[in-house]
């Protein structure tokens, strides 16, 4: 992950760099993009539960779930988050919130009735793993240069900035310049930034793993999730893949695309991860 941030970080200081050498004026899509990403993050929380259709709970309302994310966020020594249940089959969980005292952790009504107790603790377990992390903020900041560089190329597939972007050096070499620099930038951090969503998302197993002391559990809970997801109706798959990202695994069938493209590491990998990990855990 490490490394992945740096390649990042230095794909991110190479597009600055060839903004400023050509003098091009990108305050207007640095301000624009840090408003998005400022709605990104201040109201993750807000648009995840309002495209789940999900609905915060009292503890009155959901007894279980919420004795059992208490108990998890006293292991994880983190401030118990706001529960959510969204009405859908469609078997998953997600969590956000820009930070551990504004998180909320939500579940379907799909996955409360095909797991076992044991098997939703270790969902939850993840799912407060990447609050603990603070993946909201990580992800917001890996994206943010890679907005800049979507805005631009975009802005220059559109007609141009009109009176933005030029400057004494501004021409046509040098727009030119500015356009294959942004869409080389919007290519390659597609890439790194879902490389780090990955390994987000084997961190929040390692992290389930070790909260629950069963990484089973969460084997198990994974398993039956991906082929509950097989048939599942096409329709309401598709009402919920905006929030793939989200999700512990995302609401797709089958191999629907290369590893290399997606948001989450393959089933088989993060059980071989996970196998590796209770073999460590038992001393074998």
């Amino acid at each position: 992950m490490f490394i992945v941030m740096a390649l990042l970080s230095l794909v991110y200081l190479a597009f600055m760099a060839v903004l400023v050498y050509v003098g091009f004026d990108w305050i207007p899509i640095l301000v624009i993009a840090g408003i998005l990403a400022v709605v990104q993050y201040y109201g993750s929380s807000w648009l995840a539960l309002r495209s789940m259709g999900a609905h915060e709970v009292s503890a009155e309302q959901a007894p279980e779930l919420h004795a059992i994310i208490e108990r998890l966020s006293q292991v994880a020594n983190i401030p118990k988050p706001r529960v959510a249940i969204s009405n859908t089959d469609v078997p998953n969980a997600f969590a956000t919130g820009r930070n551990p005292k504004n998180a909320v952790v939500a579940v379907t009504t799909g996955l409360m009735q095909r797991l076992d107790t044991p098997e939703i603790e270790a969902v939850l377990a993840h799912e407060l793993s990447h609050v603990r992390n603070r993946d909201v903020m990580v992800m917001t900041l890996a994206n943010f240069f890679a907005v800049v560089a979507q805005l631009l190329t975009r802005s220059f597939m559109w007609g141009g900035f009109g009176g933005y972007g030029r400057r004494d050096r501004d021409n046509g070499g040098s727009i030119a310049l500015v356009y294959l620099a942004s869409i080389l930038v919007w290519v390659i951090s597609f890439f790194l930034i879902r490389a780090i969503s990955r390994y987000r998302e084997y961190a929040a197993d390692r992290g389930s793993a070790i909260l629950t002391g069963a990484p089973t559990n969460l084997m198990s809970a994974l398993v039956k999730i991906s082929g509950v997801m097989q048939r599942i109706p096409e329709r309401d798959l598709r009402e919920v893949q905006t929030m793939n990202a989200f999700f512990i695994i995302p609401a797709l069938k089958g191999d629907a695309m290369s590893e290399l493209f997606s948001t989450h590491p393959s089933l088989e990998n993060r059980l071989a991860r996970l196998r590796t990990l209770s073999r460590e855990m038992e001393g074998l």
